[in-house]
């Protein structure tokens, strides 16, 4: 077991389900902040500002956290694009998305172009219509780059299993025959930018999820340990089938010892 300098933790599935609280994730978090360990929540969910996620997070949850501790996949995508804009390129978007996406994109100095823009960015959007779709379909067919802000076919809620960005991302590349370009988990991208706002390497964090396919797929990609709990997406059934195993998994994160490893 490593003495991790900074752990990676996903929210929706991880820390709560919709409106639904998990108190051993309150518990988990409690004790990082008091062992003075640095965290960041690390979320496919690009509905949200940093600030809406922190009110949430104390107000739904009783977890009290800072802007500092939370990177969404809205925020990760918008660094991405001003990486590939850089100081000459189009700064044109078309978003398929919600204020967390579109704030993030606006603070990069981008702005919309529902004809003909550079990008055509989707991400999950609970107001979606057959309009929205049909702008970025035919933006992508006349030359905008692809890009899908996360995979994610499903987000755990209170309801159940909701569908996710994944899902709108993929009707969108069935109609115009183009494979996106992923920015979210289980990407690298979002991680490895996170490992460089915290200052550490790959190999002194860990990447804690509930989701196999984003979170602990991420982790690997990234080159990090990981640790998976079961009170989310993925089942230990589903996750003895993979060839690659969590580094890590627990039922409840209670059973996480900070310096130990899984109890018992």
């Amino acid at each position: 077991m490593k003495d991790y300098q900074a752990y990676m933790i996903d929210l929706d599935g991880t820390v709560y389900a919709g409106s639904q609280r998990y108190p051993a994730a309150k518990r988990f978090v409690e004790r990082l902040q008091a062992a003075q360990i640095p965290f960041k929540f690390v979320t496919n969910n690009t509905t949200k500002l940093p600030a809406a996620v922190v009110q949430n997070l104390a107000d739904n949850h009783d977890i009290h956290v800072t802007t500092d501790n939370v990177y969404t996949a809205g925020l990760a995508t918008a660094d991405y694009l001003d990486q590939l804009a850089g100081e000459t390129g189009p700064r044109t978007v078309y978003v398929i998305g919600e204020i967390g996406l579109r704030q993030a994109l606006a603070a990069k100095g981008f702005t919309v172009d529902e004809d003909r823009p550079a990008y055509v960015v989707v991400g999950l959007d609970s107001d979606v219509t057959y309009e929205k779709f049909a702008k970025a379909i035919l933006a992508i067919k006349r030359g905008s780059t692809f890009i899908g802000t996360n995979s994610d076919s499903n987000i755990p809620k209170a309801r159940g299993l909701m569908p996710g960005a994944g899902a709108l991302v993929d009707l969108v590349r069935y109609a115009t025959q183009t494979a996106p370009i992923f920015v979210g988990k289980p990407e690298p991208i979002l991680l490895q930018n996170v490992l460089a706002q915290l200052g550490v390497t790959p190999d002194q964090a860990i990447m804690v999820g509930d989701n196999y396919h984003t979170d602990i797929e991420a982790g690997i990609h990234a080159g990090t340990d990981t640790l998976l709990v079961y009170t989310g997406v993925s089942t230990p059934a589903q996750v003895a089938q993979e060839a690659i195993q969590p580094t890590y998994t627990v039922a409840s994160l209670d059973e996480w010892d900070l310096k130990a490893g899984p109890r018992g």
